[in-house]
């Protein structure tokens, strides 16, 4: 019986060291990293990772990914440390990213993609995070930053653009970032066309708040290459202010070219291209033009085409729905005006007629009275 009780005890306590264990494996450090309890810190720096290590403990608050060859981030590929504050993916060769990649990472405050392969990210990638002051994405291949990532970078202190394949960015991104205190832009092939004269302004005003930025060295066109787009005079920039107002007016023009060009197309069936379309010649003369060489009869180029904006079924079937409601209204408004005006008159032919047999009628009868009395006398003559 005692042997009995004394086995029963070894398997609980080896029942209980499993367990302790399974525990220590599910919410331990990784084999590849190095973990600090204390200070909540793991640090997986050049340990030749393809992925993120798994297995990490949910209140990592630190994490260190640098100088490893991982290629891409999966959909919520961080949910097992939901309070990291610091995410460290510099120097991999990650080319893409999941739109839910940082999915939970709700206190997020440092992301560092510097150093890596990427071409574009998704706008919604930084929607749930609303406390990231530190953004790294210099030394990639980004060709735009999305406009639509201003709403989720609104804590931002600091930005890191340089060495990408940048040639604008938009303004209203960067008037967003109301605490940015420091941004780096260089490295990148900016074309300073009027596409680029928001951000020559924007970083006028920036400046002069106090911000930190390093410089915006023009690569396209020719002749403003190696330039500062800061100390560009606003002189090279005058065709883009001329030709506004006349390139309002000829897109207006051009639009109602197509529309009629449409038009003639359908009932000759001639290609619209055979066509030509006059373009004042002020709008060759944009930035860059030259001295007023080729050019002459197109679009400049420092303004942008009029971009051509596709149907909606939805609303054509509602225009034509609400359009043939109205005229059904109208129609029948006009066949009950028809139908009261034909009943008017009938009933004032009627009234007409009865007055004028009435009439006829009085007439007679004041006939006979007035016989009755021219006789009356004679008669009593007579007597």
């Amino acid at each position: 019986m005692q042997a009995a009780q004394g086995r029963l005890a070894d398997m609980r306590v080896v029942l209980v060291c499993g367990l302790l264990s399974l525990l220590s494996l599910s919410h331990g450090c990784p084999k590849e990293c190095v973990c600090n309890s204390n200070t909540k810190v793991v640090d997986c720096r050049g340990r030749g990772l393809y992925d993120i290590p798994r297995r990490l403990h949910p209140d990592t608050q630190e994490l260190y990914l640098q100088d490893n060859r991982i290629r891409g981030l999966g959909s919520m590929a961080f949910r097992e440390i939901p309070l990291v504050r610091i995410l460290d993916l510099s120097n991999n060769s990650i080319t893409s990213v999941s739109p839910t990649a940082l999915l939970g990472l709700r206190t997020l405050q440092r992301l560092s993609l510097a150093n890596n392969n990427l071409r574009e990210l998704d706008k919604r990638l930084l929607g749930p995070i609303r406390s990231l002051s530190h953004l790294d994405l210099s030394h990639n291949s980004l060709w735009g930053f999305p406009g639509a990532m201003g709403d989720s970078l609104r804590n931002l202190s600091h930005l890191g653009l340089a060495h990408n394949r940048l040639t604008r960015v938009d303004r209203s991104l960067l008037e967003a970032l109301t605490r940015l205190d420091s941004v780096t832009l260089r490295g990148n092939p900016w074309r300073c066309d009027c596409q680029l004269m928001g951000l020559k302004l924007w970083l006028e005003s920036y400046v002069f708040k106090g911000g930190v930025v390093d410089e915006v060295i023009c690569s396209q066109p020719e002749e403003m290459r190696e330039k500062d787009l800061q100390k560009v005079p606003y002189q090279l920039f005058h065709a883009c202010m001329t030709t506004s107002y006349h390139y309002l007016f000829a897109n207006i023009h051009h639009l109602e070219s197509e529309r009629l060009l449409r038009g003639h197309t359908h009932g000759n069936h001639a290609h619209p291209s055979s066509h030509a379309l006059h373009i004042p010649m002020a709008m060759g003369e944009g930035f860059g033009g030259g001295g007023g060489g080729g050019g002459g009869g197109s679009v400049p180029e420092c303004e942008p085409k009029q971009r051509h904006r596709p149907v909606n079924l939805r609303h054509a079937i509602a225009t034509v729905i609400i359009t043939g409601v109205v005229c059904g209204i109208v129609c029948l408004m006009m066949l009950a005006a028809a139908v009261y005006g034909c009943a008017y008159a009938a009933i004032m032919a009627k009234y007409q007629r009865e007055l004028k047999k009435n009439e006829e009628l009085a007439a007679a009868q004041r006939a006979d009275h007035a016989t009755a009395d021219e006789k009356e006398p004679l008669e009593n003559a007579i007597a």
